[in-house]
């Protein structure tokens, strides 16, 4: 065994092998995989092998593709069988809201070049000739997805690897990871040390007890995942696989018979206290009582499942993570990597997880946006086994259910409040979450003075009240007040902290105290990682605002390239989220409002847009930064936590006579169209530069050098530019990811859609062409099969002089 290597994998499964054979691909041949056992003996060996493209977000569906890719190749590259079988896929639509779910994935297949097909119950039972019709509307067929052999995928990517240098060595248990400073420098197993600079666990269901001795939370539960393999019943061995979502099931061929499993309602977590150090290629006992929903299900869906043999019940372990996401990427310790998690589709997403996870280590940023796989993403609540279970069982039992847009999970709520939370609560907030947080949806008293005719039609319609219009249209005629204490708060302190943020952000931020800048920080490619405002409260002293969802992104962005040594200049970067509340108070009335609270003078001459000072609103010491999401006059005001309440008081008090009304999330995203405010993770990315997001006001080219910089100077013009679209029918509303056309060319997809309550149009934003950018060309979006005309907008729609924000 090597005594040093560039990079050590940790774990043989499938997960594991891709990474190691990707970094030989990408010229890494001094590299070496350790597992405990042999290759495939710990999830990988007993996995379904179900291989299907088409996800929930765009780059887990870029994933899954990049995998069917490898996997028509590798076995002609490495001359191993990998068991690939391209035999397409059903899923099955047996109620109205499935056949909804299927059309609206038609269309999110067409910006992919993916050929899925809606065809009738009755085509679908000639592809997969065991199934019974009943109950079934209609099918997407996708004839690209298919299914594959676990364990000769697994030795035939370690073959690969191994062809270009890399060393595979199995029963070799890593029993310490060396962390010097901060920093990965090693492993040790029970064949002796390896001294390298990364580390990249892929353990799968072993993955927290390997992240542990690094001093990193993975938060993974095992889930002891069932299905029943039967015998040949001379079934046509080319039938696609099948999936009944409504039902719980999916089927996959198997040499003349039928695999079939799913995900039942009442799941069971396995060996929560570790996985036990023999757990070594076994499989745990069969439960048929558990299994016995399923069964029931499935012969309802394929009755001749009754009377085939039975070949074995299948019971394993799959590592399940709290938000049904892969954990990949870098870790708060440097050079130590997590690839895990991959909730019982990792082999669907194996090749290209591999790939991804390859050139992220080998070039330093991800190909594509995979913050919410980010192993950073999770914050400290996750340290909580109680907590990760909770949220981890919700996702195994609802696998199959149909998530609206706006979808709000129910486990483990609430965690995170604010100290208004009970006011809100009393005003009849309706929760959402976000990064544990309840944060007002909207209000239901507010209802009464909203209009029920504008419900959008189809899905955007599902989880939507007449209050967001109320709540929107009070802000923008008389006065809103919001509580934005979810929203992450940052601050960047000490005499090296104004060069550090100039060396990140692509705007000028160490202006004078009290300046208010917005900005983003960019990769080295020019894509844009954070997208937030920085305050400048002292000399050495900042704070960054940023969306609550971001807040962990942007604290392992800073931290990953804050200065490690004292002659860079000290800089101290610190999470104050939770120490301080904050209330958006926005409104043409927001002034006369807020001005007999405090002895500050509140004039536009005296208190500017884009600047903050520090005040007293009665007795409460609070910042008040004159900044706006919703393009309305008005501040967001900041206070210690303890205070919160108090101020809320205040705030409400006072309204009364200034028709104050509160307002919740739902509403600020409609007000953020109308002005053309970006959302970061949507209509703008890592993919995306500030030029083509239409953000190039943001940047100075001629300030000292940024990461990013070179990339934005050396780059032509943007082939593709995100423009505002128009839609004719104002209640056909787009929710994301929604194909656009230009005549009958399909030429992107929307990245975010609503509602404007003031400007009464169905909006959407969509990256174009250049050449097919221009204001007034006609475009149309499908939205679940109809295609609705509109065109590009002139932006914002919505006081474009910005004269309200600076009244």
């Amino acid at each position: 065994m090597r005594s040093s290597a560039r990079a050590v994998v940790i774990g043989g499964g499938v997960g594991g092998c891709s990474i190691l054979y990707w970094l030989t691909q990408l010229g890494w041949d001094d590299v070496v995989l350790v597992e405990r056992a042999d290759l495939t003996s710990g999830s990988t060996f007993h996995s379904a092998g179900l291989v299907g493209q088409l996800r929930g977000s765009l780059a887990l569906t870029r994933m899954m593709m990049n995998s069917v890719e490898l996997y028509r190749t590798l076995e002609a590259e490495v001359g191993l069988e990998t068991g690939w079988r391209e035999v397409g896929s059903l899923r099955l639509a047996s109620s109205p809201e499935r056949l909804e779910e299927i059309t609206r994935q038609a269309g999110w297949a067409k910006t992919f070049g993916l050929p899925l097909e809606l065809v009738s119950a009755a085509e679908a039972q000639e592809l997969f000739p065991p199934m019974s019709t009943e109950g079934v509307l209609g099918a997407a067929f996708l004839p690209s997805d298919g299914y594959i052999d676990p364990s000769q995928l697994t030795f035939a990517l370690a073959e690969g690897a191994r062809r270009r240098g890399a060393e595979v060595n199995t029963s070799t248990r890593v029993t310490a990871i060396r962390v010097e400073r901060g920093a990965v420098t090693g492993v040790e197993t029970d064949r002796g040390a390896i001294d390298t600079p990364v580390v990249i666990n892929a353990g799968g269901m072993f993955a927290p007890e390997l992240g542990a001795l690094a001093g990193v939370t993975v938060p993974i539960v095992p889930m002891a995942h069932e299905y029943l393999v039967l015998e040949p019943s001379g079934l046509p061995l080319d039938m696609p696989t099948m999936r009944d979502p409504s039902l719980l099931v999916y089927f996959r061929p198997e040499s003349g018979g039928l695999i079939m499993g799913g995900y039942e309602r009442q799941c069971a977590p396995w060996s929560l206290d570790g996985v036990p150090p023999d757990f070594n290629g076994k499989l745990l006992e069969e439960d048929w009582p558990r299994f016995e929903e399923l069964m029931e299900n499935a012969i309802v869906r394929v009755p001749s499942l009754e009377g085939m043999g039975v070949v074995r019940l299948i019971n394993g372990p799959e590592a399940f993570t709290p938000d049904g996401e892969f954990i990949l990427g870098p870790s708060d310790v440097r050079g130590f990597w997590v690839a895990a998690g991959f909730c019982a589709h990792g082999l669907a997403g194996a090749g290209g997880m591999g790939r991804l996870v390859a050139e992220w280590v080998v070039e330093g940023t991800p190909s594509l946006d995979v913050w919410h796989m980010d192993s950073r993403r999770f914050g400290a609540a996750y340290r909580s086994r109680e907590y990760t279970l909770a949220r981890t069982k919700e996702i195994y039992e609802t696998y199959y259910d149909v998530k609206y847009p706006g979808h709000e999970r129910s486990a483990g709520r609430p965690l995170r409040t604010s100290p208004a939370y009970e006011r809100l609560a009393a005003l009849g907030a309706v929760f959402g979450e976000k990064s544990g947080w309840e944060r007002a949806n909207w209000f239901e008293p507010n209802v009464v003075a909203g209009d029920e005719s504008l419900r959008p039609r189809g899905w955007a319609g599902k989880l939507w009240s007449p209050a967001i219009g109320a709540e929107h249209c009070a802000c923008r005629e008389a006065v809103a007040v919001f509580d934005e204490s979810s929203f992450a708060k940052i601050d960047v302190s000490g005499p090296g902290a104004a060069a550090f943020l100039e060396s990140l952000c692509a705007n000028r931020v160490a202006r004078d105290v009290g300046a208010v800048t917005y900005t983003q920080m960019l990769n080295p490619r020019g894509g844009i990682e954070c997208d937030f405002t920085v305050t400048r409260l002292a000399d050495d002293r900042f704070r960054i605002v940023t969306g609550t969802a971001f807040g962990q992104h942007d604290l392992a962005w800073l931290r990953a390239h804050a200065p490690r040594d004292a002659s860079a200049g000290s800089v101290t970067v610190a999470d104050v989220t939770s120490a301080i509340a904050c209330f958006g108070v926005w409104g043409p009335q927001a002034r006369a409002l807020v001005q007999p609270l405090t002895t500050a003078d509140l004039s536009n001459e005296a208190f500017p847009y884009m600047r903050a000072r520090e005040l007293a609103i009665g007795p409460v010491p609070c910042l008040a930064v004159r900044v706006t999401y919703v393009g309305e006059l008005g501040w967001e005001l900041y206070c210690p936590a303890e205070f919160g309440a108090r101020l809320w008081d205040l705030l409400w008090a006072a309204g009364a006579e200034h028709g104050l009304v509160a307002g919740g999330y739902k509403a600020i995203d409609s007000l953020r169209l109308e002005k053309g405010y970006r959302v970061w993770g949507a209509d703008i990315t890592p993919e995306e530069s500030p030029f083509a997001a239409g953000l190039g006001f943001a940047v100075k080219l001629d300030k000292e050098d940024f990461v990013g910089r070179d990339a934005l100077a050396a780059a032509a013009e943007p082939e593709h530019v995100l423009r505002c679209l128009v839609l004719g029918d104002p209640r056909s509303v787009a929710l994301g990811s929604e194909p656009v056309r230009v005549g009958d060319r399909l030429v992107g997809r929307v990245t975010s859609g609503g509602y404007g309550y003031t400007v009464e149009r169905s909006i959407a934003y969509a990256y174009l062409p250049a050449a097919d950018a221009a204001v007034g060309t006609e475009v149309a979006v499908e939205i679940f099969g109809e295609w609705v005309g509109g065109q590009v907008a002139a932006e914002p729609l919505y006081d474009p002089a910005g004269e309200r924000v600076r009244a």
